[in-house]
């Protein structure tokens, strides 16, 4: 039917930075005239006022609050049956409350030096959730830790934004879940999608805050009126294929999966995230499969980045999962020096460079489903390879027939549509590298460039490679990806694997 890019789950932190500094937390604390053996009592009234002011806010809007008594109880599964009880369109719809790990400062003595010590370490504190029907957004929360140093996490979904974008501008869809199984526009549904990513994030969430935790104004106080500094901690881009008919998406999720699971080396899987495999790289790569209530779900990790695959009813979605966004980069100034010229440098977790995730998460999603797409053809591939199996002409010149079975052809195959190219692309003297002996003789290189030179002419005479324009650089075209993934396939398949299938 079409394919949808859009921003799925966004998980917001707003940090106090200077009350994270051991120094300025001592002077915020100076400026209170609180002593260090006060410190206790001082915190828990304030966290007695913050916590109040929650249990207010649900009074006055007519909303429950519930103190929840382990983590293992799901707030959204307590969420939906109040929400089936009594529906709300707009506004608050219940405040819970859970006691959960975070970091906090907590007052020891030192028997050593007879002082007291101020530590910022990990603990637990109570912290309140509140659920909310934004008129923009739809379903959010806010989580407020009710202990110093406030810490706040605001979720939203872009899907629920997008569905509200849609029935305001008339454009008519059919949703079941989290995921949309039908659209009227394509191209008026990606516009809206597109213009998320133009929000005021810092606005919208100094919104929410305002309104529920109202003693920030307060509390920052002491230090000049701090406020808060928001950050994407993590975010999900999906990018869902919508089928006409589910038979259709069941008969080749198998496929698409074991192709993924069989054929996705650490190479291609960082590629697919904007990795490369080389001798600096020092992380994990993780490929998992897993059957879940929903159904089959694959997933690979490189570090706390991740990108995966599950099937839904009549949708295919692959999403990227970004939680460390210092492996991207950005096209930007310096934040320390605005008006030198622009580089590139490392992605900030900061909302300023949210749109910049939206781009790089885009890009490994329709990556990675390229790649998939070698496994989702019913053409057979004796129909696919005759294609490179005969001589053909190109601008009066004739082309040898590629023999998949000969090794030095089946080494150029197996190169070029290596995932270390998938990105950036290979040029000319990468291919030099792999196929020949190091040599300082200049008449030798030139010879072995010629010779790549007209091999890499062989493969584009057959389709298979296309110049990116304005390089020196070669990439392999879809239809070339899907041809060599399945030629090398079938190649490296041994006798009795074939006899099986055959069977």
């Amino acid at each position: 039917m079409g394919i949808l890019h859009a921003l799925d789950r966004v998980r917001f932190q707003g940090v106090l930075r200077c009350l994270y500094n051991q120094e300025l937390f001592c002077e915020y604390l100076y400026q209170l005239k609180v002593l260090w053996k006060d410190f206790k009592a001082f915190a828990c009234d304030l966290t007695r006022r913050v916590h109040q002011s929650a249990v207010d806010l649900a009074k006055a809007a007519g909303r429950p609050y519930r103190y929840l008594r382990s983590t293992n109880i799901s707030k959204e599964q307590v969420i939906h049956e109040l929400l089936e009880q009594d529906a709300v369109h707009e506004g608050l719809v219940a405040v819970l409350s859970c006691v959960e790990p975070c970091r906090t400062y907590k007052v020891y003595g030192n028997r050593q030096t007879q002082k007291l010590e101020l530590r910022l370490e990990a603990s637990r504190c109570l912290h309140v959730y509140f659920y909310v029907q934004h008129p923009l957004w739809g379903l959010l929360h806010l989580r407020l830790q009710t202990w110093f140093p406030f810490l706040i996490h605001i979720c939203v979904n872009g899907h629920e934004r997008l569905a509200r974008q849609m029935a305001q501008k008339g454009v008519r869809y059919e949703r079941a879940d989290n995921r949309f199984t039908w659209l009227e526009d394509f191209a008026r549904a990606q516009g809206l999608a597109d213009e998320q990513l133009q929000t005021d994030w810092v606005d919208f969430c100094e919104e929410l805050r305002r309104t529920y935790h109202p003693l920030h104004a307060e509390i920052g106080q002491p230090l000049g009126g701090i406020s808060y500094y928001w950050t994407a901690q993590e975010t999900e881009y999906a990018s869902d294929v919508l089928f006409r008919e589910r038979a259709v998406l069941d008969r080749l999720f198998p496929r698409l999966v074991r192709h993924g699971m069989i054929q996705f080396n650490c190479a291609e899987v960082m590629r697919f995230l904007g990795k490369r495999l080389d001798a600096n790289f020092t992380g994990q790569v993780v490929s998992d499969l897993r059957q879940r209530h929903e159904g089959i779900r694959l997933k690979h990790w490189v570090n706390l980045n991740s990108i995966k695959l599950y099937n839904s009813l009549n949708v295919l979605r692959g999403e990227t999962t970004i939680n460390h966004a210092e492996d991207w980069r950005v096209f930007r100034s310096p934040e320390t020096r605005p008006a030198a010229p622009k580089a590139w440098h490392p992605l900030r977790r900061g909302v300023a460079d949210l749109h910049r995730r939206a781009q790089v998460s885009r890009a490994a999603n329709e990556r990675y489903l390229a790649a998939l797409a070698a496994a989702n053809d019913a053409t057979t591939l004796s129909e696919e390879a005759l294609t490179i199996c005969q001589p053909v002409w190109q601008e009066g010149r004739r082309y040898r027939a590629l023999n998949p079975f000969n090794e030095t052809d089946a080494q150029l195959f197996q190169l070029v549509n290596d995932g270390c190219w998938l990105i950036k692309g290979f040029r000319n003297r990468d291919l030099r590298q792999h196929l020949f002996k190091p040599t300082t003789d200049q008449k030798v290189r030139r010879r072995q460039a010629a010779q790549i030179t007209r091999r890499l002419a062989l493969l584009h005479a057959h389709g298979l490679i296309a110049k990116v324009s304005r390089t020196h650089r070669w990439q392999v075209t879809t239809r070339g990806r899907r041809l060599l993934t399945a030629v090398l396939a079938a190649r490296s398949a041994t006798t009795d694997q074939l006899v099986s299938l055959a069977a």
